[in-house]
This record gives C-alpha cells, sequence and structure tokens, in this order.
C-alpha cells in the first residue's frame, strides 16, 4: 500500500525533517522534501537517493502564501495527490539560554518576534492543510502530523518562551480543530512531540537523538485506518494536552 503514497514533508534539509523523510521512503513513500534553500533541499534529496530512496526536492518558504500555493499546484500538476503531511519546519526565535529564563520573559519577548513564531509554527501549518487536504479528500485517504513540543503543553506550562509556547500549544488547537473537521472521513491529524532531540534548535545537550525523535512522527504518518485522530503523542503514547 504505502508504495503508492505520497509523503510531504517540510523542515526537509537536516534534523527531524531529514530523518522522518528517509523513514517515510524506507516504508516505500515517495517523499516530497520541502525546505526554504534550494542548496540544502537538494543536497538532502540527493542523498536519499543515492540510498536507494525515492525523493524530490520542492523550494519552498512555508511561511509564504504564494509558495504554499506553488506547492499544492505542482502536487495536482504532478502526481495528482497527497497522501501525508508532516508539518516539521518550525522556529525558536527568543533567546534559549534556558539558564536564565527571564531573558526570554513574557514581559520582556519582543512582540514581532512572537508574530514571526507564529508565522512558521501555527500559521504555515494552517495553509499546508487548508492546500493539501483536498487533494487527500479527492483519493479518500490521508495522514497529517502537526511537529509540536512539551513546551506547548498547558497542563505543564511553566513561564518564558511565550512565542515557542504559544505557538505550539495553538497549533496542538489546530489539530483538535481540524480533526473534528475531518472526523466523517479517512484523514487522520495528530500532534507528536518528538522530545527534546539533539537537532540545531534542541542543541547539543538535548537528550534524544534524531532517530528517536523521528520514529514518534513516522509512526504517526503511517497510521493504520483504525488508528487515533486528533491526539497529541510522543512515542506512539498520548500525553496531556
Amino acid at each position: 500500500m504505502l508504495a503508492q503514497k505520497l509523503a510531504v514533508v517540510t523542515g526537509a534539509a537536516r534534523g527531524l525533517g531529514l530523518s522522518v523523510a528517509r523513514d517515510l521512503a524506507a516504508a516505500g513513500c515517495l517523499v516530497l522534501m520541502v525546505g526554504r534553500n534550494a542548496e540544502a533541499i537538494e543536497d538532502a534529496a540527493r542523498q536519499l537517493r543515492e540510498s536507494g530512496h525515492e525523493a524530490l526536492a520542492h523550494v519552498a518558504d512555508v511561511t509564504d502564501a504564494s509558495a504554499v500555493a506553488a506547492l499544492a499546484a505542482r502536487l495536482r500538476r504532478e502526481f495528482g495527490r497527497a497522501d501525508i503531511l508532516v508539518n516539521n519546519a518550525g522556529v525558536f526565535l527568543e533567546r534559549r539560554d534556558f539558564a536564565v529564563p527571564e531573558a526570554a520573559s513574557v514581559f520582556v519577548v519582543d512582540p514581532d518576534l512572537v508574530a514571526a513564531t507564529y508565522a512558521c509554527n501555527t500559521l504555515a501549518p494552517l495553509r499546508l492543510i487548508q492546500a493539501i487536504v483536498p487533494l487527500m479528500r479527492e483519493n479518500d485517504w490521508g495522514r497529517i502530523v502537526n511537529v509540536s513540543s512539551s513546551m506547548g503543553q498547558l497542563a505543564a506550562m511553566g513561564g518564558s518562551w511565550p512565542g515557542y509556547r504559544t505557538s505550539k500549544a495553538a497549533l496542538n488547537a489546530l489539530t483538535r480543530l481540524t480533526a473534528r473537521e475531518l472526523e466523517d472521513s479517512p484523514i487522520k491529524i495528530n500532534s507528536v512531540c518528538p522530545g527534546w532531540c539533539r537537532t540545531e534548535m534542541g542543541g547539543k545537550e538535548a537528550t534524544r537523538s534524531v532517530d528517536e525523535g523521528a520514529q514518534g512522527i513516522v509512526w504517526a504518518a503511517l497510521l493504520p485506518d483504525d488508528g487515533p485522530s486528533g491526539g497529541f503523542f510522543r512515542d506512539g503514547k498520548p500525553i496531556d494536552w
């Protein structure tokens, strides 16, 4: 079945996105890898092809509405489908000095920086869902994974980093909203927290490897027809919102 599936992975040039793209390709998917930097995303797709996988590159800034529209147009024109969407592209623009959290306090953060965080972490996934779900509906199957974070959990919400925290909490709300509107369809959507991973964003001190973090995302992307929708997961297990 999966040999015929087309997976779109954003932020796929490195880190979690690249690992997810590799794992989905290994599962038999044709992967369209999306990234902002042409050289980086072309090189990443070439790596996968040289490993015997089916992968194509697509250059797009997912915060640009016209770029998302062009991506959807390519999907329709060249493939006539999109089966899996992994909204992995994300930013953490606030100061990440966890030893000095007050440097990113809600009282001092630049609201423009918060808005820029939302543009990538929340509004870009919304645009992509709006652009790609129509293709999923036409083929009567789909899986959407919103890559979230425990920093967006209301159940464990701490202080500081309001841009990143609230953008991920809003992404989780988008997952719930979308799942409700898709509940009578075979399209499933879930949020996944990959954990604290050793990526450019997570840093070298992180406790998990990129491959470990990718596993839960891939699990949600390849859910069977009786799998869950509208949930928040880490390592395939539900976690609190």
